[in-house]
């Protein structure tokens, strides 16, 4: 299967997970996606759950397929959140915000009982950092707290080239939440629990792509099939 197909047997296969009666979290993504249109067949056929979007791409996509939403200020206790990943290493240690709604996806993941991670065999790697880490900024001050960010995470073994995301145009990309991105290539992250919360700790910054601690299960499709690791 090539990464595509994989992504679909990961999406597909969390659909087990998923019983009549939840209250779900919708991730933000290309792998994201596969499951939020899996999930609208089975809503369909008559599957009740309710749902909460993590970003306004993904609420318009589940609002087209018929999956019935709400929001965390209605619904502030949910089952199950299903979201991609950009990285992930085998203690369930993740990189997101590659889509720009790392925020979001956090706030809503946190508000769930258990998180499942899916994702291509790719996403899969022994140290998470080859995937630029995005920071997620408040745009006042934004290069002083660049520069905050830079000096913090060279404490911990991080270097590498800082840049504020665009947009397809060259322009500031915003995310929903009207805040800019940082996304740090740093290669690797030695730490990732002791840089995510010293970053956590910079004023200006709101919040970081590492999701430490949060997800309970990762479904990885590969050539053959899927594999799982964690548990439920």
């Amino acid at each position: 299967m090539n990464a595509d197909d994989q992504k679909k047997a990961a999406a597909v296969r969390a659909l087990d997970y998923v019983k009549p009666g939840m209250k779900l979290g919708l991730g933000t993504g290309s792998t994201a996606e596969h499951f939020v249109r899996a999930l609208g067949e089975k809503v369909k056929q008559g599957l009740d759950v309710l749902c909460v979007p993590t970003s306004e791409r993904t609420g318009k996509l589940a609002e087209s397929l018929g999956i019935p939403l709400t929001n965390l200020d209605d619904t502030p206790h949910l089952d199950i959140t299903v979201d991609g990943a950009d990285e992930l290493d085998r203690e369930l240690r993740l990189i997101k915000g590659g889509g720009g709604a790392l925020l979001r996806e956090k706030i809503v993941a946190t508000a769930s009982e258990r998180m499942i991670v899916i994702a291509d065999a790719s996403k899969l790697v022994e140290t998470l950092g080859a995937f630029p880490l995005p920071v997620e900024v408040i745009p006042f001050g934004a290069a002083a707290t660049a520069r905050r960010i830079a000096e913090v995470a060279s404490d911990f073994g991080c270097t590498g080239r800082m840049s504020r995301r665009a947009d397809e145009y060259g322009e500031p990309f915003f995310t929903d939440s009207e805040n800019f991105i940082y996304d740090c290539a740093f290669g690797t992250i030695p730490d990732p629990d002791g840089l995510s919360a010293a970053l956590n700790r910079i004023a200006g910054v709101v919040d970081n792509g590492l999701f430490i601690g949060i997800a309970s299960l990762a479904i990885v499709g590969t050539a053959t099939g899927t594999d799982i690791l964690g548990s439920i």
